[in-house]
């Protein structure tokens, strides 16, 4: 399950293919279910759900989507198996966003796109076993397809911009 040596991560990433056309299928039926998922997600605390915030490329509007955090190594990532999505376009563009659920305060992070190597194989195995059922026997029968189009990233905690810090008198 390696993924192409061609393949630049940096860059967007549009997958085609019987997969491609499977996952935009199988994404429109998860958005039907997209409300009692962000109930759960804020309120239960269900799975590995939690909402990202991030803002638009272009309008700048933040918008709010559940998706499954992915945990390896105790860092923590966010992906989608069939190449790039609004979402992660936004988020490659902001690089920064904020993720909450009942289980995650709301925390500002920063994403970085992975590149091929031993990081990304191992969050893309994760995939398979993380996401709850059938979103994982979905993504390991296309574990070729999630290889080598999945577009993962790395979150980490952002530091905190301009924080003014008073002096008390004392």
């Amino acid at each position: 399950m390696d993924p192409s040596p061609a393949a630049d991560f940096s860059k967007p990433v549009h997958a085609a293919g019987a997969w491609s056309v499977a996952f935009r299928a199988w994404y429109r039926a998860v958005r039907l279910l997209e409300r009692p998922l962000i109930w759960l997600a804020t309120t239960r605390g269900f799975g590995n759900v939690v909402m990202l915030r991030v803002g638009g490329r272009r309008s700048g509007v933040e918008r709010s989507i559940p998706l499954g955090l992915l945990s390896v190594s105790g860092k923590w990532y966010l992906g989608h198996p069939s190449g790039d999505t609004a979402w992660t376009l936004n988020l490659r563009a902001a690089q920064a966003a904020v993720i909450t659920s009942a289980g995650v305060p709301a925390t500002r992070v920063r994403a970085t796109v992975l590149r091929p190597g031993a990081e990304r194989d191992a969050v893309v195995r994760e995939t398979f076993r993380q996401h709850p059922f059938p979103g994982n026997a979905l993504y390991r029968l296309a574990g070729r397809h999630v290889s080598a189009t999945g577009v993962f990233l790395r979150l980490e905690p952002a530091r905190p911009r301009n924080v003014v810090r008073s002096r008390s008198a004392g």
